[in-house]
């Protein structure tokens, strides 16, 4: 699992119960798989079909820095269906896992389109060709 980004829990990210307010969690997985898919695809226009069962399995708190975690399961012809997982950065305690979030890809016009990949690319791959 390759962790690409952080947040930092604040006092906005917050439930009454002075821990990480689920729905906030579930906006910045939405947010990290939309810009995982639209880098891994290049194309701007993706949008979530799926998000499977969430598990959490631990809390954050104010002042936890929370990384957030992606892989690709498999490419489908217009869709990428990745696996997702956060984790407390200092403790390394995972927080939440989603196994199965399915993002497509979209024409112009909001259509499926085929996205023609088949596998994982990196950025400082494509600027060597």
């Amino acid at each position: 699992m390759r962790f690409h980004t952080r947040k930092w829990v604040k006092p906005e990210d917050l439930n009454p119960n002075g821990t990480l307010f689920g729905g906030q969690l579930l906006a910045w997985i939405d947010e990290e798989a939309a810009l995982y898919t639209v880098v891994q695809l290049e194309n701007n226009k993706v949008v979530t079909k799926y998000m499977s069962e969430i598990n959490f399995m631990s809390k954050a708190v104010k002042g936890d820095i929370i990384e957030i975690g992606m892989e690709v399961q498999k490419f489908g012809r217009s869709s990428i269906t990745l696996n997702c997982e956060v984790r407390n950065m200092r403790t390394r305690e995972t927080i939440i896992t989603v196994d199965n979030i399915i993002m497509v890809n979209l024409d112009e016009h909001g259509n499926p389109k085929p996205h023609g990949k088949t596998k994982i690319e990196f950025v400082k791959d494509r600027l060597n060709n």
